[in-house]
Order: C-alpha cells, then sequence, then structure tokens
C-alpha cells in the first residue's frame, strides 16, 4: 500500500496530477483546493490513501495527515463515496469542516456540489462526535514539503486546536469544547490566537 509520495508535477488534470517519482509517473486524485496549489515542474509531498478494487486501484492524494483522516472519516457517513468526500474537501479546509459541524451549519456543508440539504444534516449529525478529535489531531499533523526544501504550515488552526484540548482539559466534553471554540473563531477571526479563543469560549460555554 501506497502512503506517501514525493517527486515532481509532471501533469494536471481536472481531478487528478500525475507525479514523477524517480521516473515512475503516479496518477493522484486530489481535491480541487489542492490541485489549485499545484504547479508543474515543483516537486510535491502527498499523503496518500491508496483504493484497491477488483478492477483499479486509485490512489488519493492529500497536503497533510489530518485531510487524509478527514477523507476516511467522511466515507464513514451514508451516501458519502470517495468522489462526495473529496468534493468536500475541495470546498472547505479541515477546519472550516470542523466549524460547521460544531456549529450545526448545514448550509455552509450543502455549498459543496453533491450534497443536499439531507446529506449536510447528516454530516452535521453523524459527524459531532468525530470532529473536536480530527480537530485537536491536527496538533500532531507534519507540515508538507515545498520546493526549496522548506516546509508550509499545516493548513488548520492550529490555535483553534489547541484551545480546544485546553477546554477539553478543564472538563468540558469535546463536542461543547469544539462548538464554543468554533464560534470564537468566527467571532473574533482565524487570526486570533489561542488564549484570546479560549477566554471567548469560556465565555460562550457560560451563557
Amino acid at each position: 500500500m501506497i502512503g506517501k509520495l514525493r517527486g515532481k508535477v509532471d501533469a494536471i488534470g481536472e481531478a487528478h496530477a500525475i507525479i514523477d517519482v524517480n521516473g515512475v509517473g503516479y496518477e493522484v486524485q486530489l481535491s480541487a483546493r489542492t490541485l489549485r496549489n499545484l504547479k508543474l515542474g515543483e516537486e510535491v509531498s502527498l499523503t496518500i490513501d491508496t483504493h484497491v478494487r477488483e478492477d483499479s486501484i486509485k490512489l488519493f492524494g492529500f497536503s497533510s495527515e489530518i485531510e487524509r483522516s478527514w477523507f476516511r472519516t467522511l466515507q464513514t457517513i451514508q451516501g458519502v463515496g470517495s468522489k462526495v468526500a473529496l468534493a468536500i474537501l475541495g470546498t472547505m479546509s479541515p477546519q472550516d469542516l470542523a466549524n460547521a459541524i460544531a456549529l450545526k451549519d448545514t448550509n455552509a456543508m450543502a455549498q459543496t456540489p453533491g450534497v443536499g440539504k439531507k446529506l449536510a444534516e447528516r454530516l452535521v449529525l453523524e459527524l459531532k462526535d468525530k470532529a473536536p478529535a480530527l480537530t485537536v489531531a491536527g496538533l500532531n499533523a507534519p507540515a508538507s514539503n515545498v520546493p526549496g526544501g522548506g516546509v508550509a504550515a499545516p493548513i488548520e488552526n492550529n490555535a483553534a486546536a489547541e484551545a480546544i484540548s485546553a477546554l477539553t482539559n478543564l472538563g468540558y466534553n469535546p463536542p461543547q469544547a469544539s462548538a464554543a471554540i468554533a464560534a470564537a473563531v468566527k467571532d473574533l477571526g482565524a487570526e486570533a490566537d489561542t488564549a484570546k479563543l479560549i477566554r471567548r469560549g469560556l465565555k460562550e460555554l457560560a451563557r
């Protein structure tokens, strides 16, 4: 099973890219968000989810481990296959997803093509207990490699993840903590630091 690929972007299609790894081209299915960040000839490192079927082997690529975790988790919901899961991640970042679930924002979830009102409601309802754990897991997600040997910060909002973890440590259950911090991020903005989010989250919980 392939878990990671690192190589040069050889071609970019509508929903996939060809990654050249030492002369071997791998066709990798990618979300629209990830595809927009690729450039021909540049080196890229992708976390891979391999799907093996009787008649095919498909590789799905992600910019981080937490994004792959969301891809897998989304598919545990009835009516969500790999195509819809990838489409959701093409519309929403992992943090956007966590916020939408915590705030029960079905309208945000339904912005993805192929996700109607009923499916959006099912996603919010059935993922409410899983989203906090995935958000906090973003703290330990490895940074993605970028051209030139540097690293890019994970796309998740680490301040939000840290704040959720802090509130959980204070005794609040994960769904409560996640909802409070999601409200704090919505009110204070994505650039707010951990301390501000915790203070705002505590006020939200005190209501």
